[in-house]
């Protein structure tokens, strides 16, 4: 599914894309992708254009002159920029007709996704319950430490926690837990300050790596833009089954945290002692 640098990526190539483009019309083919009533969604965004591109955690930002379209891609939401006589695929939910003849296709699988207008002053409050982002100055050590208080989780699920820190999924979890070399399922009571300022920096370089590469193309998530997620190529332990690691050769494997399917190299990765 489309995790931060995933989402980052489609933001910054639709800002290439269409950027500074007029909404000329609006085709919602499946209502419950919209938030709130279809006909005051379009309205809202008809005869105005892109004005600005951002993201916060996995939601992407569009300033839409005086209001801004949220989008959530949840886990299979993509975007395709067509002709304006391109057919219409069948997961094909929401079209955005452009001045310059092209439209803005939203295409989602399974459904999940969510588009929702707010007003440029409710969109931090929409998104309150988000923690830092990986790259704010803030993040350090002594924040992850703080959060984790005596909460009795592992660390992979300490991570996947957007209230913690936003925009890290189930592939950069698991690549963190590499970096900092810790067994996902280590107790976050147990890490030491020292250890967190370690994972704050892990979180901030495979972030930043994975933005640099245009994300991870893998599986369900695929770059729909033209754009190749070269970090896969850079992958420790995500997707490694039975593969030797790339430190110690031993074999990676694959077992199942929070209910998510985790990837781990058990030589390199160590449980904190109680």
């Amino acid at each position: 599914m489309p995790e931060l640098p995933e989402v980052e990526t489609v933001v910054r190539t639709l800002e290439f894309l269409i950027g500074g483009l007029k909404i000329t019309g609006i085709d919602v083919l499946y209502p419950p992708i919209v938030k709130g009533d279809v006909s005051s969604f379009s309205s809202a965004l008809i005869n105005k254009r892109f004005t600005g591109f951002s993201r916060r955690g996995k939601y992407a930002l569009y300033t839409i002159e005086d209001v801004v379209l949220m989008v959530h891609l949840r886990m299979e939401g993509r975007f395709y920029v067509m002709d304006h006589d391109s057919p219409i695929a069948k997961h094909t939910h929401v079209i955005f007709h452009l001045e310059n003849g092209k439209q803005l296709h939203y295409h989602d699988v399974r459904k999940f996704g969510r588009m929702e207008v707010l007003m440029p002053a409710d969109v931090n409050v929409r998104l309150s319950m988000l923690g830092l982002e990986p790259f704010d100055s803030r993040l350090s050590g002594h924040y992850l430490k703080k959060m984790a208080g005596n909460r009795d989780i592992g660390l992979k699920t300490f991570l996947l926690d957007q209230r913690f820190v936003a925009g890290i999924g189930n592939i950069y979890a698991d690549e963190i837990c590499f970096c900092a070399r810790l067994h996902p399922e280590t107790n976050v009571r147990k890490i030491s300050l020292k250890r967190f300022n370690e994972i704050a920096n892990c979180i901030k370089m495979i972030m930043s790596q994975a933005i640099a590469d245009g994300g991870t193309t893998i599986r369900t998530y695929t770059s729909s833009l033209g754009v190749s997620g070269r970090f896969q190529l850079s992958l420790n332990v995500h997707m490694r089954k039975g593969e030797p690691c790339r430190i110690c050769a031993q074999t990676i494997i694959k077992t199942r945290v929070s209910g998510r399917g985790t990837y781990v190299c058990q030589r390199c990765q160590k449980r904190i002692a109680d």
